[in-house]
């Protein structure tokens, strides 16, 4: 079974975020980062695929040479190859762009399953999957919390939805994104860890894939970026004659809930 999990380098959730003084971009000089927790998951799945059915686990992502780093992180994991497509007009890409970009590399490996997480944890923008499954042609399954086999071909992928339970059935080729609760991902072991150096990273350009700068304007351009106001500081009541009428008028006047 060729399968294929989509990576993304994203900042630590941990990280103090900086806005840049042209408000076009985030300090990223002295952040830590990690794979996108939801991408984390989606590569277990993809790892116990392999072990159920056996097959390859390629992993793919767009990223400057930073992101070798998750992608390494990835392999130590257990996955068996990567790839890295950067070009320098990729610098702006948005979603689009991105999904059009994976849809070229992917084509290109073969697959039958292809794995992404449900959203980047940077972004939050969530499309980038489906987007995917649009190009490729194929049919998707977002937010998947289990999935269950039937045998090699075909799948019963779980997602929760409003009151219950959505349980669907799906044939190969597909795509999934990963939801939290789908599984636990494994730590690397050193072992692994070790091995993952010598595995192969191949670097693609948008030339290797048939693209070039012109197929990848993107759709969407940040105007500006801002941190949220800092919250308040909370109001203490220590139980005073009058505090009760005040709490009263608070929660109507100021937090609007009566």
């Amino acid at each position: 079974m060729n399968i294929v999990v989509c990576v993304k380098q994203t900042p630590n959730t941990e990280a103090k975020i900086v806005v840049t003084p042209d408000k076009k971009d985030i300090e990223k000089d002295n952040l830590k980062y990690i794979i996108s927790t939801y991408d984390e998951i989606a590569v277990e799945e993809g790892l116990r695929l392999r072990e159920k059915f056996g097959g390859i686990v390629t992993l793919v992502t767009v990223g400057t040479d930073k992101s070798q780093e998750a992608l390494r992180q990835a392999l130590a994991m257990g996955a068996d190859k990567a790839i890295q497509i950067w070009d320098e007009s990729l610098e702006k890409a948005d979603s689009s762009v991105i999904a059009k970009v994976l849809s070229k590399a992917i084509q290109d490996i073969g697959y039958d399953v292809i794995l992404c997480g449900q959203k980047a944890i940077d972004t939050g923008a969530g499309i980038v999957g489906s987007m995917l499954s649009e190009h490729l042609n194929i049919p998707q399954v977002c937010l998947i919390t289990q999935l269950e086999y039937i045998d090699e071909n075909t799948f019963l992928a779980h997602r929760q939805i409003d009151g219950g339970e959505e349980i669907i059935e799906i044939n190969k080729p597909f795509l999934l994104t990963a939801q939290k609760g789908l599984n636990d991902p494994r730590y690397p072991t050193l072992p692994n860890i070790m091995k993952a150096k010598k595995k192969e990273l191949k670097k693609l350009s948008l030339s290797d894939i048939g693209l070039t700068s012109e197929n990848v304007v993107p759709k969407v351009q940040i105007l500006e970026l801002s941190m949220p106001p800092e919250k308040k500081a909370g109001i203490i009541f220590k139980n005073g004659e009058n505090d009760v009428p005040e709490f009263v008028r608070l929660l109507r006047e100021e937090a609007k809930v009566i």
